[in-house]
């Protein structure tokens, strides 16, 4: 039904609520859309109806939410089953928060940069509330702060680069002679620049994703045995922090006394799956006191593979753990106060979980522990076996057009022969050989001379 806003001289409570609650949806500036429990659109406000580019409510009302409202990625591309936050919202009836994306208008196509949240409603109908609005400002800010942070950081890390050389310098003791107290200060110095060089690398990775020049380059990999390399990196840390460190799971199986884990299989970019794993791995050493534990499992769930990476650490309390994947954002407690950090690991961490198309989240309690988990798309043996012929021939055709630009180049720097001056006289041509008589014809003339000199 259309919601129609009701006249009436003498207005009841209940419809005078009625009629505000219609005059602060005509006026906002947010698009709202409520559905019923199967997702059918049965109201639409003012601006709702200016987004979706329809004439009246008219033209949306009774019309399934899923199919209207028509969004694609940051990127242009149409979501796919497993990442289109906002239908998995609806289907599940569970809420969402500004989940940004593009709204395609209708008959239009044009494309709107907007943050769409659900509400769902607790009236045993599964009703929910749709509200978005248009963040294209917001993005052009954030556009040019980005832009600011990237030119300054790239800026700045050559002359931090260099203090921090010039500082290693006065601190070898083949380089230099310093006292103690000198020392002292200068480790100090040194450990502050490096700390200031890794802030301006971080920033300048979260520039590079937020605009979009750095992009993830896919390929298909065993999940369980690339985690676990990654994992074994860290072992000599865990030890000297004296830490318990384990890899794997109660799904793993004992085969003659050796521990043997599924396979599990991804598409992702190696570079961000190290980073995605050092990062947190290295966080959970560095919040974890001596003698806790770490554990680091990946387990196959349907056609998502989960990781998860668990401490018996410090904890992450309740209010904290709502910020944690934000920029910048760090709890503030005693225990966390003296570990350095730049405040971009965990929202770097999630960059680059959300650009394979992944989710991560985290469990924890203060005091308890935590475990973080990244969920990434599954892929089956024979995904994973197509995948990998595909890859391997596209690595190779990609080598030999490398090898094939080298040769060009090279030919094209290669020596030529000196040209001939012009007014150099052409070479005389060789004389020709003198003629050399036939055997045959040479035996036959003897023959006739002696068969001449006998008669």
């Amino acid at each position: 039904m259309i919601f129609q806003r009701q006249k009436n001289n003498t207005p009841s409570n209940t419809s005078a609520r009625s009629i505000w609650s219609e005059i602060a949806l005509d006026a906002i500036k947010e698009g709202v859309v409520i559905t019923d429990g199967k997702g059918v659109i049965q109201f639409a406000n003012p601006a709702a109806v200016t987004f979706l580019n329809v004439s009246s409510a008219v033209d949306v009302v009774g019309l399934d939410s899923g199919l209207f409202l028509k969004l694609e990625s940051k990127g242009g591309q149409p979501f796919g089953s497993n990442d289109n936050l906002f239908l998995n919202a609806m289907t599940a009836g569970t809420p969402l928060e500004n989940f940004q994306c593009y709204l395609v208008a209708q008959k239009t196509d044009k494309r709107m940069p907007i943050a769409i949240s659900v509400s769902p409603v607790n009236d045993g109908q599964g009703t929910k509330i749709i509200t978005f609005r248009n963040i294209a400002k917001e993005l052009e800010e954030e556009g040019a702060q980005t832009e600011f942070i990237s030119t300054a950081s790239h800026e700045m890390r050559t002359p931090v680069a260099s203090i921090e050389g010039f500082l290693s310098l006065a601190l070898n003791p083949q380089t230099a002679t310093i006292d103690d107290r000198a020392k002292q200060y200068l480790t100090q110095a040194h450990e502050a620049s490096k700390h200031l060089g890794n802030l301006f690398k971080d920033l300048l990775d979260v520039t590079k994703l937020d605009d979009g020049r750095l992009k993830p380059r896919f390929m298909p990999v065993e999940l369980v045995g690339t985690v676990k390399s990654i994992f074994d990196t860290f072992s000599a840390r865990a030890s000297e922090a004296k830490l318990k460190y384990q890899f794997g799971g109660v799904n793993s199986d004992m085969v003659n006394a050796k521990l043997v884990q599924p396979l599990v299989y991804g598409y992702v970019d190696m570079s961000f799956l190290q980073e995605i794993m050092s990062n947190l791995i290295d966080n959970a050493i560095k919040y974890t006191p001596e003698g806790g534990s770490i554990y680091v499992n990946v387990l196959g769930d349907g056609d998502r593979a989960l990781i998860n990476v668990t401490d018996t650490g410090v904890g992450i309390s309740a209010d904290d753990l709502q910020h944690i994947f934000q920029k910048f954002y760090r709890a503030d407690n005693s225990q966390t106060r003296t570990i350095g950090g730049t405040g971009l690991g965990l929202y770097l961490v999630k960059q680059r979980v959300e650009s394979l198309n992944g989710k991560i989240w985290a469990e924890s309690a203060f005091g308890e522990g935590s475990t973080f988990y990244v969920s990434l798309p599954r892929l089956s043996a024979d995904e994973y076996g197509k995948r990998l012929i595909d890859y391997e021939n596209q690595r190779a055709a990609e080598m030999m057009k490398e090898q094939s630009m080298r040769a060009e180049a090279a030919a094209a720097v290669a020596p030529q022969p000196a040209p001939q001056p012009e007014s150099a006289p052409a070479p005389a041509p060789a004389p020709a050989p003198a003629p050399q008589p036939n055997i045959e014809q040479v035996t036959n003339t003897t023959l006739t001379t002696e068969e001449q000199h006998n008669e």
